[in-house]
């Protein structure tokens, strides 16, 4: 029986141990992708990247990263999720199947384009900023996903930016954000763990 969205955020939990012995199949890990570039972004951006590590040696190279999470060793595989520092520069082709489907009008998009060029071109810090969102934001929904294909996942903020970017050649526009290891959960993890009271976090004004 399918869970609704509800019910997927109230059940997942951050999982840290990981069954190794059992792995996922690309076309799995592609539609736990394909799914995670549904969230929102700015003019969208669709300023995210994703690398998905599978094999022994990226995961030997990724393990001392981390931290030496056991996770990384034993999630069937761990994506690197990245937000694109120089995406306004090509918003405009970025945009182009929204305006072929009739979605947004070229005058749209041009005027989208030049107001990202205004809010990122010379803004060192916005474009950082908004890395950082998008990638966040599809990390979530990749977990969310996850938790919707009967997987668990865990959200790993852990790790050594800059060496994940030298040790993976990274191009220097895509900003290591978050780790997600994906998998099928093995005994032991905790149950999601108790929340503030919503009194507490919300006000109205």
């Amino acid at each position: 029986m399918k869970k609704t969205v509800q019910e997927l955020l109230e059940s997942r939990v951050s999982t840290g141990k990981f069954d190794p012995s059992r792995k996922l199949e690309a076309d799995v890990l592609q539609e736990l992708v394909r799914l995670a570039t549904r969230a929102p972004s700015a003019f969208n951006l669709q300023n995210w990247h994703f690398i998905a590590i599978q094999s022994d040696e990226a995961r030997e190279l990724l393990h001392p990263l981390a931290y030496n999470q056991p996770q990384i060793l034993a999630a069937s595989a761990v994506f690197i999720v990245c937000g694109e520092l120089d995406a306004h520069e090509r918003l405009h082709e970025t945009l182009q199947p929204s305006v072929e489907a009739g979605m947004i009008t070229d005058a749209i998009r041009e005027t989208w384009v030049e107001m990202a060029k205004a809010s990122y071109g010379e803004n060192e810090q916005a474009r950082r900023d908004e890395a950082i969102r998008s990638a966040s934001l599809a990390a979530m929904s990749l977990m969310v996903a996850a938790e919707g294909m009967g997987l668990a996942s865990g959200a790993m903020g852990g790790f050594d930016p800059a060496g994940v970017m030298d040790a993976f050649g990274l191009d220097p526009a895509r900003l290591p954000v978050m780790l997600v290891a994906v998998g099928h959960a093995a005994e032991g993890n905790w149950p999601q763990k108790q929340r503030r009271a919503t009194e507490e976090v919300l006000e109205f004004r």
